[in-house]
């Protein structure tokens, strides 16, 4: 499972500017600065596991533009497709890369395909109870425990010897099926087999770790950005490496292996270009400020090289600092 490793490492990404126990950003990306001649009204329609994130740039653009309204849903990854198709919003936040099938009715739409622009890296966190005794645990044994392949599992299959734990069934919470996070879980987690229909599914990534915290028998999944003092992320391991905290650190080297990108979609006919409302409002997310504010939502900033690759993938000017 190398894929965000790979990836980031094929780019001839060595470091990254600051420790992972004072997370900062990457010294090379430059500050936003207002622009002339933007105003109107931004809609986006997608992933709940970005919502914060989202909401966090819209409150630092309309510092800059106090005109522009910023109206942010957050259903699902699966709601951004059909809202950027048909016209509703301008943005669609994902926190799984598009389905091909997806693609296909969007190209089949506007004869291009969808723009998909990295805004940041997060760490799909396996989490339980805080007084948990359970410390790490492996692919296989996540699928076990969540896939519909498996029986119904007890703490002592996974190895707890704990006498309150041993002998209790293993509770499950987790997203539902209009959620980004859900189809990254099945596809990494579970071999892409289906989910157990004992899974209590969630609306919202914070309601799965709620339901943990209040469940001292159970496991779910949700983003590392909504880890609260009541639960505890496991450290995971692919059966190869050792088992991995999900850290930005082991995220970007790939010793963690649920970590993924983070997407915002956009509606771009290259011949055109973007108009200056959202060609500024992606300037921001790609901004100090704005990865910055990535950090604030409890997700990892990209490094510089991947956030100038998205800018110039939209055709926009953008230089990164000298190292100082």
């Amino acid at each position: 499972m190398r894929r965000l490793a790979g990836l980031v490492i094929s780019m001839g990404v060595a470091a990254f500017a600051g420790a992972q126990d004072a997370l900062t950003v990457d010294a090379k990306i430059p500050p936003y600065e207002r622009a002339r001649g933007v105003d109107g009204t931004i809609k986006s329609i997608g992933s709940d596991t970005l919502n914060q994130a989202m909401g966090y740039w819209a409150e630092l653009f309309k510092r800059y533009y106090p005109n522009v309204t910023v109206e942010i849903e957050g259903k699902g990854s699966s709601t951004a497709p059909p809202a950027l198709i048909e016209g509703q919003s301008q943005f669609g936040p994902m926190s799984r890369p598009m389905k091909q099938t997806e693609v296909d009715a969007f190209e089949a739409k506007f004869s291009y395909k969808p723009t998909a622009l990295k805004v940041g890296i997060d760490a799909l966190a396996v989490f339980v109870h805080k007084d948990c005794p359970l410390e790490e645990i492996s692919l296989d044994q996540i699928k076990a425990v969540f896939s519909v392949d498996s029986p119904q599992l007890t703490w002592g299959d996974l190895g707890v010897t704990d006498p309150r734990y041993r002998a209790r069934r293993i509770s499950l919470y987790g997203r539902n099926s209009a959620s980004g996070t859900y189809g990254f879980f099945k596809e990494v987690g579970l071999g892409k087999t289906d989910y157990k229909a004992t899974v209590k599914e969630q609306p919202g990534s914070a309601a799965v770790v709620q339901g943990v915290a209040r469940d001292p028998f159970s496991i779910g999944y949700s983003g590392i950005g909504y880890v609260t003092p009541d639960v505890k992320a496991l450290k995971v391991t692919d059966g190869i490496m050792p088992a991995a905290e999900p850290t930005f650190e082991n995220s970007i080297s790939g010793d963690y292996p649920l970590a993924r990108f983070l997407y915002v979609y956009v509606n771009l006919d290259k011949r055109a270009g973007l108009d200056p409302l959202r060609e500024e409002f992606i300037r921001l997310i790609l901004s100090r400020q704005g990865q910055e504010a990535v950090i604030r939502a409890g997700y990892f900033p990209l490094p510089a090289a991947i956030a100038a690759e998205q800018a110039s993938q939209l055709g926009m000017d953008y230089a990164l600092l000298e190292d100082k």
